[in-house]
């Protein structure tokens, strides 16, 4: 429901059909619109991986993970009153947060699976808050905006 939400507000810009399946990605080979939109397609299955392989893909060196937080922060900010967020962080250092397992449900702000492939493709992952809009068209012009680059 989100991609296909996602999708109709850049109709204009973007590929008509939501991928679901990253295995099935030829069916996109030949798209020509500057956004395509994926979903997850089964449970257990992380739409963070799915995006780095889209983005291995395509060639693309970016990614943008729209979320329910503005920032990634050095510890849980719902728990910890001390917790600072963090606008730029190394995937090394992300990685040493994170930690390398991933379980289906688990909160993270990028998948640690997806973020050691994404570290191996030297990807940008700008995670932002999905509802401001006008932030994420910030970042998609290249302006100043409210979010966490890893790279």
């Amino acid at each position: 429901m989100n991609a296909h939400f996602i999708r109709t507000i850049f109709k204009e810009y973007a590929h008509p059909r939501i991928n679901k399946n990253p295995e099935d990605i030829e069916r996109f080979k030949d798209f020509t619109e500057p956004i395509l939109i994926a979903a997850g397609w089964r449970p257990g299955c992380s739409t963070d991986y799915d995006a780095v392989l889209l983005a291995d893909r395509f060639k693309s060196n970016k990614i943008v993970n729209l979320s329910n937080i503005d920032f990634v922060h050095d510890k849980d900010p719902n728990k910890f009153a001390d917790a600072k967020r963090i606008e730029k962080i190394s995937w090394q250092e992300f990685r040493k947060m994170a930690g390398d397992s991933w379980k289906p449900g688990m909160n993270a702000p990028f998948d640690p699976i997806a973020s050691k492939k994404a570290e191996e493709l030297a990807l940008e992952v700008a995670i932002m808050n999905g509802k401001n809009l006008e932030n994420f068209a910030s970042y998609l012009e290249g302006n100043q905006f409210i979010g966490t680059v890893i790279k």
